[in-house]
Order: structure tokens, then sequence, then C-alpha cells
């Protein structure tokens, strides 16, 4: 009996996302599931998109060893809109949750779109990007109406949202990222020949989706004078995108095919960082990168664009590894300096470790959602 009324007093809190594959906010989602108090909240995950193909399916696979009920609503493309929201709601319906809580942008709009008529059921949505797109703006504003809170994942998305997108300040929540410090460091380090740098060379190392918003493009313009100055360096992409088969056409152009590798979408991207010499993330615009927390906690210095959340992950350090957006001798200087100063470089390796741990840990992350929920339950009547 004792068992039955705990389980009936915890929250239902359901988890939606575009898709599962292995990027930072399915990550994200995938750690929060996981982490969730078992005795206060139960949890299920809901993925618009199919099921990932096989060899994608890690955080899959790690959420259904948990025990934790993954569904998958099918949706392939945007014309599949009015179908995703009606199929959601079904999955919604026989769940029940207390709580949705929605990450990325499609997610957002099909999930309070789908939940807005469950009795007993209240929204969160997740803004983790500073997209400048208009129209995102307008639909966020409209389905706004049907959330009890957004979780913006830095100060600066918030003031973004604020200033820029229109949406209600009353309704912000920042909850900055959170990291497995102890996932990442030279214990798990890759071999460079795995992923096409021979042996003896230095890599500076990008890992995302190979998309405008990263400004790869305009990196790789910056590539014939950084790599000039650094003839022991190459530069390792990692992740794929709409920009793969351009970004190579323009590589090819500058003369750069043997010098930045495309090592395409990698499931080991510790060892791939624990091997690296430096990271970079030349963004046009951003939230809170997981990349650039990922390459933090692996203890390594960064060049990067001054997006948003920026700063915020980097603190007191973040003159000397960030430059202004479209400052590309800024940045290569930067990116020189770290390479040829290796005391510089270990130095902000381990501030930029240490940063992440006392500041942006799992755990802390985790607590500042559930205190959110607990919150919003309380709204309802019902205690976590």
């Amino acid at each position: 009996m004792a068992v039955e009324q705990r389980r009936q007093t915890r929250i239902g809190v359901a988890l939606v996302i575009t898709e599962l594959e292995f990027g930072g906010a399915e990550r994200c989602l995938t750690n929060l599931a996981l982490g969730l108090d078992r005795s206060r909240f139960s949890v299920a995950v809901h993925s618009l998109a199919p099921r990932p193909p096989v060899h994608k399916q890690q955080l899959v696979a790690r959420l259904e060893a948990a025990a934790i009920p993954v569904q998958f609503v099918g949706a392939r493309s945007y014309r599949q809109f009015g179908g995703a929201v009606g199929r959601l709601r079904r999955q919604l319906e026989a769940q029940r949750p207390d709580i949705v809580q929605t990450f990325l942008f499609h997610a957002n709009v099909v999930g309070a779109l789908a939940a807005r008529r469950l009795a007993g059921t209240l929204v969160v949505g997740g803004v983790r990007v500073a997209d400048p797109s208009r129209w995102r703006h307008w639909l966020e504003r409209w389905v706004a109406r049907y959330v009890s809170c957004l979780v913006c994942v830095s100060q600066s998305v918030a003031d973004f949202c604020v200033s820029t997108a229109g949406l209600p300040a009353d309704k912000l929540l920042v909850i900055p990222n959170g990291i497995d410090v102890g996932c990442y460091g030279p214990g798990v380090r890759a071999e460079p020949a795995s992923y096409g740098i021979a042996p003896g060379r230095r890599a500076i190392v990008f890992v995302g989706r190979l998309d405008q918003q990263k400004g790869l493009d305009w990196f790789l313009g910056l590539c014939p004078a950084l790599l000039s100055a650094l003839p022991d360096h190459d530069v390792l992409l990692v992740g794929e995108g709409p920009q793969r088969k351009s970004l190579e056409v323009q590589a090819q152009t500058l003369g750069l095919r043997e010098r930045v590798h495309f090592a395409g979408w990698r499931a080991d991207v510790p060892g791939l960082l624990a091997a690296a010499a430096m990271a970079v993330l030349p963004s046009r615009w951003e939230g809170m990168p997981n990349f650039l927390l990922e390459a933090m906690a692996s203890g390594l210095p960064v060049v990067c664009t001054r997006a948003a959340g920026v700063e915020e992950l980097l603190g007191p350090l973040a003159a000397e590894q960030s430059v202004p957006l479209g400052d590309g001798s800024g940045l290569v200087s930067k990116a020189v300096r770290i390479a040829h100063d290796r005391s510089w470089a270990d130095q902000l390796g381990r501030e930029n470790r240490q940063r992440a741990e006392r500041h942006f840990s799992l755990p802390a992350m985790i607590s500042s959602y559930e205190r959110c929920y607990c919150r919003l339950a309380g709204s309802l009547g019902k205690l976590g």
C-alpha cells in the first residue's frame, strides 16, 4: 500500500524532443531523464522523429536500459506536422503526465499544441539557441500562450528571448547545461590515425552539425592563414549536416584537402577531444554550446566567437579564448598563440576544466529542473 501511494504521488514528466540521435540537446535530455529522482518523478521520453538508425541508437539504448519508456512519433518532415501533433497527443493522453518538457524548436511547437488540452498537464518549453529567424520568433510567441515556463540555457538566451524574439519575460527561467566531467579527460584518448590525422600532427577540432549556424564556411576561409602559421596542425571537423558537401568543395578549392579532415558522425567524442590540441567553435549564433562545454571538461583550450552563452561558459577567460563575431584575424591570432605557447595552452585547459566542474555540473542542472517541476506540480495541487 505504501509503495502504491508513493507511486501515485510521483510527478509524471514527459520529455519531448525532435529526434534522439547523438546531439547536444539529445544528450541533455537523456542525462536529465536518467538523473531525475525516481522516487519523486515518473519519466517517459517522446521523439518526434522515427527511431534512429542502429549505429546512432546509443542514447535510446541508455534510456531503455534504465527502463525509461521511449516512444517515437515517426514524423520525417515538417509536412507531417499535423499528424505529429495528433500522434503525440495520443501518446501523452496514454501517459497523462503532470509536466511536458520540450527540447528544441520543433518539439516546442508540436509538444505545446499536443498537450494544450490535457487536463492537469503543464508545458515547459526549452529555448536552446538565440536563433535569428523571424518566422521562428513568430511561432514561438504563438505557442507561448500554452506554455507555463520557458527554460533558457543561458542568460544570453533569456535576454535574446525578451529583446528580439518578444517572448514573455515572466515565463523565462535560466537553467544552464550540465556535464559529467568524469567522462572526459586523458584517460579516454583516441588514436589520431582513427580519424584521419597522421601520427605526430596536432588537431584543431570542431564537433557539431555542419550547418550555417556554426560558421564553418567563414572559418574555412581563415584556414589558409591559420594552417600556414601552424604547419604541424590539421583541422578535424566531426559531424554531419546540410553544409558538408559545400564545405568539402570549399576546402578543396582553397587547397586544404590534405589539412582539413571530415570525420563524419562519431560516437567517441571524449576520445577525440582527449587527443586534440585545441577546440574551435566559429558559430554565428548559439545558446550555450554543448561542444564548448565538452571541450572545457576535456581540459582543452578553445578559440571561438562570442555567440550567445559563450562568455557565460568561459567566464574570466572569455577574452583570452573568444573574439567578436566576424573578427577573423583575432581568431587566427588567438589560435596561433595557443598552439605556440604550450604552457599557456595547458593553463587555459586546466582552468576551463575547473570551471566546467565547479559551475556546470550535471547534478546542478538536474536539481534545477527538479525544482522547476516541483514548483509547477505544486500549482497543480500535487507534491513531488
